[in-house]
């Protein structure tokens, strides 16, 4: 099994790629759409990183897959400007959860 990220610029990209971590960038709705689906179909892909940014380009897609697929796990991460929430959020959580510092 192995993760997969979807993020709207190269640093976050780059900072996953170092950790083992492969991805793709996308900038337009119907692109993060495509390649979601896509991923979607591949039985090896464990958990999908996703960008906020990218996540606000497709949210009501992102909340019926949470709802009703119980693979893969997707997880909305800041990218590096952060995501407006308190930085011990999700940063800390990403931390924990895979070893890679988004501060």
């Amino acid at each position: 099994m192995r993760m997969y990220l979807l993020s709207d610029n190269v640093d976050t990209l780059m900072g996953m790629r170092m950790s083992g971590i492969d991805g793709v960038v996308l900038h337009q709705e119907e692109e993060v759409r495509d390649k979601l689906n896509a991923l979607l179909k591949e039985d090896d892909i464990a958990v999908i990183l996703i960008t906020s940014t990218l996540v606000n380009l497709i949210r009501e897609t992102i909340y019926d897959l949470k709802l009703h697929r119980s693979q893969p796990l997707i997880i909305e991460i800041p990218d590096r400007h952060g995501n407006g929430r308190t930085k011990d959020s999700i940063t800390r959580y990403v931390k924990e959860a895979i070893g890679v510092d988004m501060s």
